[in-house]
């Protein structure tokens, strides 16, 4: 299948190998069919099929599979990576029912910011958990099943990827590779959903939560010394509508997750020590709590410094469970976003990463969402 790759000397220059690479997979694609199925291929359909139903129900069971696939798994880096942004995701449905987000949006715009955060993060798992369990599967039987990514609705472009992989164990392709598909596969469905787009995303409320710093992708770990005090890698995400800035973000991430052995093998202890609610105590419950300590309607400054101010009550950040129920899915169109090679081309780049200091990033923003709540709250008062 790779022979072309394979007859290369060992010295050739990356330019050189990604050219390979592309125009190998590039190959595979123009020759792609689909076989009739076995018995057995029938069966290894219907189970996966089965178990992404069961797993696919919430945010937290969605975001738990991931962790345990990569804990199965670490080779398949993209599911660490889609574990901590999933994590994420739960924060932002909580933060919609929380201290401060449900005293500036209404009761309607939290339920539609809720709908597009849930039916990206439900459509994602829906593609990418097939993808998974089919490599388990290759793996078990120590055959290539990913001419079965077709019978899942998976992109024709993520067979002869996944074939790749088997062959050569290039995390970092696969990795990009995941991090395009999933994206593409949310564009059309979410992004320019027309109900999205005029609901949420054509809103200045959600305009102007890029510009409080809401779109931050954290990941937690503690100092090995000082296992309660917690540390950030991630980023700020800008540009959520355009989606070569998403994948390019996506690529960030992946590089800066897992660019520092110590730092990843930290932020995996720490998700393996804190199982996934959905609030944000999680990673610092000396600012927030999952019990509303303070009267819905009491107006006052909590934070000073990212710590909560003398005689303050915690910020309130509900587990999912409480903030949201669990809500049915319309099945996913089978459109295959994979209409020409060009939009391939990310694969040429390998992904590159710069530090960012998310703790202050991350405190920055608490503090302008505090301020925005405030201020709106007087406006509000002096009206009336």
């Amino acid at each position: 299948m790779f022979a072309i790759w394979k007859t290369q000397p060992k010295d050739s220059n990356k330019e050189l190998m990604n050219a390979l690479k592309t125009k190998t997979i590039k190959d595979e694609l123009l020759h792609n069919s689909v076989p009739p199925l076995t018995a057995f291929e029938r069966d290894i359909v219907k189970e996966i099929t089965r178990s992404t139903q069961i797993h696919n129900e919430s945010n937290i069971t969605r975001t738990n599979k991931y962790l345990a696939f990569y804990n199965t798994y670490p080779e398949i880096e993209w599911a660490l990576l889609a574990h901590l942004v999933s994590r994420n995701s739960g924060w932002s449905m909580t933060d919609l029912k929380g201290e401060w987000l449900s005293k500036l949006l209404s009761e309607k715009e939290q339920k539609n910011y809720f709908r597009l955060l849930e039916r990206a993060n439900w459509l994602i798992f829906q593609d990418a958990y097939p993808q998974l369990l089919l490599y388990h599967y290759s793996l078990q039987h120590n055959q290539s099943l990913f001419h079965l990514l077709s019978h899942f609705n998976v992109s024709r472009f993520m067979e002869p990827i996944w074939n790749y992989f088997l062959d050569k164990q290039d995390r970092s392709t696969l990795s990009t590779a995941l991090i395009m598909n999933e994206q593409h596969y949310i564009e059309k469905r979410v992004i320019h959903n027309p109900f999205f787009k005029q609901a949420v995303l054509d809103t200045i409320d959600f305009k102007i939560q890029e510009w409080l710093g809401l779109t931050q992708i954290l990941f937690p770990f503690a100092n090995k010394r000082k296992q309660n005090e917690i540390h950030f890698s991630g980023h700020t995400v800008h540009q959520f509508a355009s989606i070569s800035s998403r994948i390019n973000f996506g690529k960030e991430l992946y590089a800066t997750l897992f660019s520092n052995s110590k730092r990843l093998r930290s932020i995996v202890h720490w998700a393996e020590k804190h199982p996934h609610t959905g609030s944000r105590k999680d990673y610092w419950p000396h600012l927030f709590h999952t019990v509303r300590e303070s009267p819905p309607g009491k107006l006052s400054i909590k934070l000073e410094r990212c710590r909560i101010r003398k005689g303050a009550t915690r910020i309130y950040s509900p587990p999912l469970n409480i903030a949201w129920e669990i809500i049915d899915h319309s099945p996913s169109s089978p459109d295959d976003w994979f209409t020409h090679w060009d939009l391939a081309s990310p694969l040429l780049t390998p992904p590159t990463s710069t530090e960012e200091n998310m703790k202050e990033a991350h405190c920055e923003a608490l503090s302008k969402i505090e301020l925005a709540v405030a201020a709106k709250q007087i406006i509000f008062h002096r009206k009336n």
